[in-house]
C-alpha cells in the first residue's frame, strides 16, 4: 500500500497540481479550508489548532504537504493579522500535529524570505526579507526547523501554470483573465525571477517527499532568469495574445508591497537529490501552458 500523504491546500494552486502529480506515488488525501469532507476530503482550517488535529486523527498521514497560505504579497502587507496567522500560526499548528504524529512535512516557503539585493541565493544565506509575506515565510521556516529539523522545505521565486480553482494566486490565469478582455498588463522590467512551472515544481516535491535522506531547505527554479516584463510577454505570446498589451512598469506603484529586485534561486542542492532535470526557462514557459491543476 503507497504511503498516505496530506495535502493541506489542495484547493489552491500548487496543491492541486501536487495531488495530481503525487497520486501514482502515494495514497493523497486533501485537506483545504474549501473541501467538503468525505472519504479523501477534508475541510479543515489551520488557524484553528482543534480542526487541524482533526484531519491528522482522521488521514493518520505518513507524509504531509503544507501548500496552504495567504500567498498575495499585497494583500499580506495591508492584512497582517490574517497572513500571520495562516501563515506563521497555521504552519505551527501543523507542524506540531507532524511531530505529535511522527509525519514526515514538506514545506512551500518563498524567496521572498530574501531582499534580492544580488544575483544568487543558496540555502544557507540567511533571510532579509523586505515584505511582510516574506517575514511570515521565514518566521514559519524557523518555527518548522526548530520542531521538525528533518522537514523539506522548498523556496521559489515564482511558479508558473494554470489553477482550475478560483481560489488561487496563479499568475496565468490573472493575466490570461486581463488579456481576454483586451486589458493592458503592467510589469515591472527590473524585477528578475527563475520561475519553475508547477508541474516540474511537483515532481520535485514527490522526489524530495519520497527520499528519506532528503531534509532541509531546497530551492527550485529554473537555471536562468528573467526581468518580469519578458516574461509576462513571451507568456502573452504563447497564449496568442499582442505583446503589446504588456507595458513596462517603472516607479513605485502605490499599494504595492516592496519585492527583491533579483531573486535568483541557486539549484545545487536539489540537482543532488532529485533525478527531475532543472528547465530552462524557455521550458518553464512552454510546460505551464500545459496542463491545469
Amino acid at each position: 500500500m503507497n504511503p498516505r500523504l496530506l495535502i493541506i491546500g489542495a484547493q489552491g494552486f500548487i496543491g492541486a497540481h501536487l495531488a495530481r502529480v503525487a497520486a501514482d506515488r502515494f495514497e493523497v488525501f486533501s485537506g483545504d479550508l474549501f473541501a467538503p469532507d468525505s472519504d479523501r476530503e477534508l475541510r479543515m482550517d489551520i488557524t484553528d489548532p482543534a480542526s487541524v488535529r482533526r484531519a491528522f486523527e482522521v488521514v493518520r498521514p505518513g507524509l504531509v504537504a503544507l501548500t496552504a497560505a495567504v500567498s498575495d504579497i499585497d494583500l499580506c502587507e495591508r492584512e497582517k493579522e490574517r497572513a500571520a496567522a495562516v501563515n506563521v500560526a497555521g504552519a505551527e499548528h501543523v507542524v506540531g500535529e507532524c511531530a505529535r504524529i511522527g509525519a514526515r512535512l514538506l514545506f512551500t516557503s518563498s524567496a521572498a524570505v530574501f531582499d534580492g539585493t544580488r544575483h544568487g541565493y543558496t540555502e544557507e544565506d540567511p533571510p532579509t526579507p523586505v515584505s511582510f509575506y516574506g517575514q511570515t515565510k521565514a518566521r514559519a521556516e524557523a518555527a518548522i526547523t526548530a520542531t521538525l529539523p528533518e522537514a523539506v522545505i522548498v523556496r521559489m521565486a515564482l511558479v508558473l501554470g494554470f489553477a482550475a480553482g478560483r481560489n488561487t494566486n496563479a499568475l496565468l490565469n490573472r493575466l490570461a483573465e486581463s488579456l481576454r478582455a483586451g486589458r493592458p498588463v503592467r510589469v515591472p522590467d527590473d524585477e528578475y525571477r527563475n520561475p519553475i512551472d508547477a508541474g516540474t515544481l511537483s515532481r520535485f516535491m514527490v522526489e524530495l517527499a519520497g527520499n528519506p535522506e532528503a531534509a532541509g531547505i531546497f530551492h527550485i527554479g529554473a537555471s536562468d532568469s528573467l526581468d518580469r516584463f519578458e516574461l509576462v510577454s513571451r507568456l502573452a505570446g504563447k497564449m496568442g495574445y499582442s505583446r503589446d498589451l504588456v507595458i513596462p512598469q517603472r516607479g513605485p506603484v502605490p499599494g504595492r508591497a516592496p519585492r527583491g529586485a533579483d531573486h535568483f534561486l541557486l539549484t545545487g542542492r536539489v540537482r543532488a537529490f532529485c533525478r527531475t532535470p532543472i528547465p530552462s526557462c524557455d521550458e518553464v514557459i512552454e510546460r505551464c501552458m500545459d496542463a491545469t491543476s
